[in-house]
């Protein structure tokens, strides 16, 4: 599959070929590199800089914030990618942008208007317990929508290994591992030790009193013995999704 072009690559392949004007060009190109829209500058330039548009992180804006800029993004064909987006604000998204999508238990909207360039291989997001789902969603629908071949395995944390061990076919299929826990975060420590792929960690803050909302398991991931670990922020799925689409992708 050919990768696909950006808005300003497309734009300018249409002047070239004369099935558009200097002037209308100019139009669709006005707004580079942002779009000033008072309370937020929408980077239209991001995906020619980034490979993939804006990201919208929902939590702190509006309903009305979130879907203007929104409607911004998919107006100029962009993909669309909302993180922390409660069900209200979903309702009156989906009334503006009517083909979007809404992953409840990640709490993400998206839309995916063209294909993203494909990775390279199958990104395996895993959690320890169940009450790590949430955030595994959030990082396993960013990797979909940036490209990636997905594969999910949920309530495999170290309190039985033998669940762990049972998975390990799909494990070793893994090009990179999202390994999210909370409590004391020792699940990548355990994959590292049996795997020869990176390993992104991710702290959750499910735990009780002196888990620390997360900090425990942060602490205890950066303090990894297995080489190969890499660690992002607490509760961070959209962070580990993007960094593992960045390297299945290198």
């Amino acid at each position: 599959m050919a990768p696909m072009k950006t808005e300003l690559e497309e734009i300018l392949e249409k002047v070239c070929n004369k099935e558009m004007s200097p002037g209308d060009a100019f139009l669709k190109l006005k707004d580079y590199p942002y779009q000033d829209l008072g309370f937020a500058k929408v980077d239209h330039h991001r995906e020619a800089r980034r490979g993939f548009p804006e990201i919208i992180y929902g939590q702190g804006k509006t309903p009305e914030q979130v879907t203007r800029i929104a409607v911004e993004i998919v107006k100029r064909n962009h993909n669309l990618l909302a993180t922390r987006i409660d069900p209200a604000v979903y309702a009156k998204l989906r009334r503006k942008i009517p083909g979007c999508l809404y992953n409840s238990l990640g709490k993400i909207a998206y839309l995916k208007q063209k294909p993203p360039s494909p990775g390279k291989g199958t990104i395996v997001v895993i959690t320890a317990g169940t009450s790590d789902i949430p955030v595994a969603e959030e990082a396993a629908v960013t990797c979909d929508m940036m490209g990636n071949a997905v594969e999910k395995i949920f309530d495999v944390g170290i309190a039985g290994l033998h669940r762990l061990f049972g998975e390990m076919e799909k494990i070793r299929k893994a090009r990179i591992i999202i390994a999210i826990a909370g409590m004391e975060g020792a699940l990548p420590s355990v994959l590292a030790g049996l795997v020869n792929v990176p390993i992104i960690a991710v702290p959750t803050s499910v735990g009780y009193g002196a888990s620390l909302q997360g900090i425990a398991a942060l602490l205890a991931m950066l303090n990894s013995c297995p080489g190969g670990v890499a660690v992002v922020n607490i509760d961070n799925g959209f962070g580990a999704g993007h960094l593992a689409s960045l390297i299945n992708h290198a």
